[in-house]
C-alpha cells in the first residue's frame, strides 16, 4: 500500500506539471498561430482525425462537450477561414464541418507549437527518462501506447 502523503504529493506535482504545460503550450500557440485559442486548436486536431467532414454532433461527442460549445468554436474558426460548413450530400438538412487550406496550414503550425512546448517541458529528461515517462503516462491514461500519434 502506498503512503497517502506521497500520493498527495504526487497528485500535486501532476497538477503543477499540467498547469505548466498549459502555460508553455499557450505561449507557443500565441507565437505560431496567433488568434487560435487552445479550445479551437483542439477542435482543429479532432476535425483532422475524421475521414470525412463530421457533423457538429460528431465533433461534440468526440470533444466530450455540449453541441453549443462546438457551434461557438466552429463560428470563430469559420470567421478566421480555418473551417467551413458544408451541406451533407445525402441529407441537405445536415451540416458538416471541413478544414480549409488555411485550416490545414494552421494545424501544421499548431503541431509545431505543441512539439516545441513538449520539447521545452521535456528538455531536462534523457531519452531513457522520456521513454519511461511515456510508458507511465500510457498506463495512467489507460490507452494504447501513443508512440507516433500526431495530434
Amino acid at each position: 500500500m502506498t503512503d497517502p502523503d506521497a500520493d498527495g504529493l504526487l497528485a500535486e506535482q501532476l497538477l503543477r506539471l499540467t498547469r505548466r504545460l498549459h502555460r508553455v503550450q499557450k505561449r507557443h500557440l500565441l507565437e505560431r498561430a496567433p488568434g487560435v485559442t487552445p479550445a479551437q486548436s483542439r477542435l482543429l486536431r479532432t476535425l483532422a482525425h475524421f475521414g470525412e467532414p463530421p457533423r457538429m454532433a460528431d465533433l461534440a461527442e468526440a470533444l466530450e462537450v455540449v453541441p453549443r460549445a462546438v457551434t461557438t468554436l466552429v463560428d470563430a474558426l469559420e470567421a478566421g477561414g480555418n473551417v467551413r460548413r458544408v451541406p451533407d450530400p445525402a441529407n441537405r438538412r445536415v451540416i458538416r464541418v471541413e478544414l480549409t487550406e488555411d485550416g490545414r496550414d494552421a494545424l501544421r503550425r499548431l503541431r509545431g507549437a505543441r512539439r516545441a512546448a513538449a520539447e521545452e517541458i521535456l528538455a531536462p529528461l534523457t531519452v531513457e527518462e522520456r521513454e519511461a515517462l511515456g510508458g507511465l503516462l500510457d498506463t495512467l491514461v489507460g490507452a494504447e501506447p501513443a508512440r507516433g500519434h500526431r495530434c
